[in-house]
């Protein structure tokens, strides 16, 4: 009997291999099912039918995929479909559920860092009315600093009524010239033209030197209550250059393409300083005493300057001409390169130029004095 009962009891504990084979094998194939998504009726929250299944392999697919994205680009691009497939694997595998919400709290910041958001309508208002104050500030700055940008200097001139003038009559002048450049003396001669009409003038300055050919000036303009008002000055060697007084715009342009220069009232060139200083002495003569100063803008075709001129006593001078007398004026140098310039005027010929001199600072000199009587 014992051998019967342990007989019967052994079948029954037994493994049974074949069933838990069997067992596992549904088991395996259960699980495909799950992870092929082959159940055709199996939907999240008890959806119908004709939504499409759950499949965790591509959710777990899109995981991976989002975990290795390294550009914040390509993750702003992935989370907006993930929020909207969450809650399916919520309901299906909650493992998976961390594994999907994970990356977009991260994605988040980095794409809000690569590209912020819009402005607001507000904030939009803010910048703009920010911007419009702004731009009315430094609109409205230069409106209140106009009176100190006017130099008050120049004002005074414009002012002041410019003291008469009487210029000599028409003539012509001859000169002969002594002269030295860079260290070597040379001799010229010159001539200088003068027309005076009602209310026009005209003046030529010519210099001629033996095979060095001649240097030509001309001045032409209007003759006021305040004697010449130049219009045009050239001067003429090689090549001729040339200042043109523009009064309505009240500047002095030069065709050297050097940049303008202001025009003052009473300028005058090169050229007409000279018959423009013999009509104010011939005005006035007992008004310039020695030691007055006369300042005077004297343009060349350069540049326009302010020329200050002393008077000096009336002396008796011996010229190729004869005798004369005459008032000396002397140009004082204000600047360390400006020339000297002295001239002669002769009170018997109305303060016509009987000798002019100009000295250059590096030694160069030309001395013209008159050689006969006009």
């Amino acid at each position: 009997m014992p051998d019967v009962t342990q007989a019967q009891a052994r079948p029954e504990t037994a493994p049974r291999w074949p069933s838990l084979l069997w067992i596992g094998l549904c088991v395996l194939a259960l699980h495909l099912w799950l992870l092929m998504g082959a159940l055709p009726g199996f939907t999240a929250s008890g959806a119908e039918e004709n939504h499409s299944p759950v499949r965790m392999s591509q959710v777990r697919w899109i995981v991976r995929e989002v975990a290795a994205a390294p550009s914040p680009v390509s993750q702003q691009q992935v989370a907006p479909p993930l929020s909207a497939r969450a809650p399916a694997p919520v309901a299906a595998a909650k493992p998976v559920v961390p594994r999907v919400k994970a990356p977009a709290p991260m994605a988040a910041p980095e794409a809000e860092a690569a590209a912020p958001p819009p402005p607001t309508e507000e904030a939009a208002e803010v910048a703009t009315s920010t911007e419009t104050s702004t731009v009315l500030a430094q609109a409205q700055a230069p409106a209140i600093e106009p009176a100190p940008a006017t130099p008050e200097p120049a004002e005074p001139p414009s002012s002041k009524p410019l003291p008469p003038a009487q210029p000599p009559a028409s003539t012509r002048l001859q000169y002969v010239v002594a002269g030295e450049i860079k260290g070597f003396s040379y001799n010229a001669t010159g001539t200088l033209d003068w027309e005076l009409g009602e209310d026009r003038y005209s003046a030529r300055m010519e210099m001629r030197m033996p095979l060095l050919g001649s240097r030509v000036q001309t001045s032409t303009g209007g003759v006021g209550p305040a004697g010449l008002m130049p219009e045009r000055f050239a001067d003429k060697g090689r090549s001729e250059r040339a200042a043109h007084f523009e009064r309505e715009q009240h500047r002095i342009r030069f065709s050297a393409n050097t940049p303008e220069a202001e025009l003052l009232p009473g300028a005058q060139d090169r050229l007409s300083l000279f018959l423009q200083m013999a009509g104010l002495l011939q005005a006035r003569p007992q008004a310039y005493a020695s030691g007055d100063i006369i300042d005077m803008q004297v343009a060349g075709t350069g540049d326009a300057e302010i020329w200050r001129f002393q008077v000096g006593e009336e002396s008796t001078l011996v010229l190729p001409a004869g005798e004369l007398r005459v008032r000396h004026l002397v140009r004082q140098p204000r600047k360390e390169f400006d020339s000297t310039v002295e001239m002669w005027l002769a009170p018997d010929l109305n303060h016509l130029p009987v000798r002019l001199k100009v000295t250059q600072t590096n030694g160069d000199m030309a001395d013209q004095q008159l050689s006969q009587k006009p």
